[in-house]
């Protein structure tokens, strides 16, 4: 038996030790220009690979990290990784996923009736979703194009150009949500994308339009998971919609890469979107052929938390964004650009020759930018529950001029 296959108790030990190292301070990895003819070993591997992979990562759960929708991940889905990659399984065939496929199926039922879906399945990031549901609208529904707001995701745009579909973009109102006046009048070969949580502002398309075209999709990548919290009415409407598209490696806490595509009338959508093989014993369902088991690490979460812990730990960070906008809207030398609606805020100094000096000073991690309508603009997000907004604060008080008397 080739060992580098079996269970090694002592290489898997290391591998985590590794992990509670400080490899902060250490230098990048330097590798030979070609293959190595002769490896070096599993063991000598992790040790070259640790202070790079471990060490030069952006920290996701540190206290400083409020910039960007990538939150860091429990220690459950560290273990539920782990186990997937031992296992290797293969969702295309029912013979190489038997008990993967089950939790999938589980875990979507489960989720699917929050957002008024009664069915879908996974896929690697919303990207995907997002275009596997305007695949199913070209083909169930007949559209020809889609209509989108200008805060849309950019996934939407290749996914028209991927199907052939013709792609209208919809300018958004001073909120930055779509502007629904705008909208043309015949919507009947349409595809209507809304967008819950847009990804420069975070903004909520008015979703009382959805079921006016032709097929509505919601792309809820980011602020979906908010259906389960007390914040649920936010996405009033959505479940009007004939597919929804979310990440479960935002707002779920999930490793990447992990989202759902769901449906109104999942059988409908997955038949037209499904392929027969002579190697396969049920169809292909989906953009992808192969298909790992990431439902197992969000099953393990749900298990673990279940709905109270995921909305305890989204409605913590929407508290995080309010004392982040409650600082901003208070401080006569920063303005919003507009209320946050799912966790994201948005805002500048007023003075824009200090924006350059306000960017350099911030701590790493903590603020990214954005532009909108040729505007430059600071953005946080709260998407990781271990964020401590005082030290943010702090630091953008320190860069600031003094207070006016």
């Amino acid at each position: 038996m080739d060992k580098e296959f079996q269970f090694d108790s002592d290489g898997l030990h290391q591998a985590v030790e590794l992990m509670s190292r400080d490899f902060s301070s250490a230098t990048a990895l330097s590798l030979d220009s070609e293959l190595p003819q002769v490896g070096m070993g599993s063991r000598a591997a992790l040790n070259l690979l640790a202070p790079s992979i471990l060490g030069g990562a952006a920290r996701l759960g540190e206290a400083t990290s409020f910039a960007h929708m990538d939150p860091p991940t429990p220690w459950i889905t560290w273990a539920m990784t782990l186990w997937n990659a031992s296992l290797n399984q293969n969702l295309l065939h029912p013979a190489t996923a038997p008990v993967a496929r089950r939790i999938e199926e589980q875990v979507v039922a489960w989720l699917a009736p929050f957002f008024g879906m009664n069915g879908g399945h996974m896929t690697p990031g919303s990207s995907v979703a997002n275009l596997t549901a305007l695949w199913a609208a070209r083909e169930c529904a007949g559209i020809t194009e889609v209509i989108a707001s200008a805060g849309a995701h950019l996934s939407m745009a290749k996914a028209a150009h991927l199907l052939g579909l013709k792609y209208q973009s919809v300018p958004i109102d001073a909120k930055g949500s779509m502007d629904a006046a705008r909208l043309p009048p015949d919507l009947s070969k349409s595809a209507l994308v809304l967008t819950a949580g847009a990804t420069s502002t975070g903004a909520i398309d008015p979703l009382h339009l959805a079921g006016r075209a032709a097929w509505t999709h919601v792309d809820a990548a980011w602020a979906g998971p908010l259906r389960l919290s007390k914040y649920a009415n936010s996405l009033a409407g959505i479940e009007a919609a004939d597919s929804v598209a979310v990440s479960a490696h935002k707002w779920l806490f999930q490793p990447k890469e992990s989202a759902l595509a769901l449906f109104k009338d999942s059988a409908k959508a997955h038949a037209a979107v499904s392929f027969g093989g002579a190697y396969l014993a049920t169809p292909n369902v989906g953009v992808l052929g192969s298909h790992g088991a990431v439902a197992t690490a969000l099953l393990a979460t749900l298990l673990a938390w279940g709905r109270e812990g995921i909305a305890e730990r989204i409605e913590h960070c929407m508290g995080l964004a309010r004392s982040m906008r409650d600082f901003v809207a208070a401080d006569e030398r920063l303005e919003l650009y507009a209320e946050p609606q799912t966790g994201v805020v948005v805002w500048r100094p007023k003075d824009e020759g200090l924006f350059d000096r306000v960017l350099q000073q911030l701590p790493v991690g903590s603020t990214s930018t954005t532009s909108i309508s040729g505007v430059r603009w600071f953005r946080n997000v709260a998407a990781n529950p271990n964020a401590d907004i005082s030290l943010l604060i702090a630091s953008i008080e320190g860069v600031l001029p003094a207070r006016a008397c």
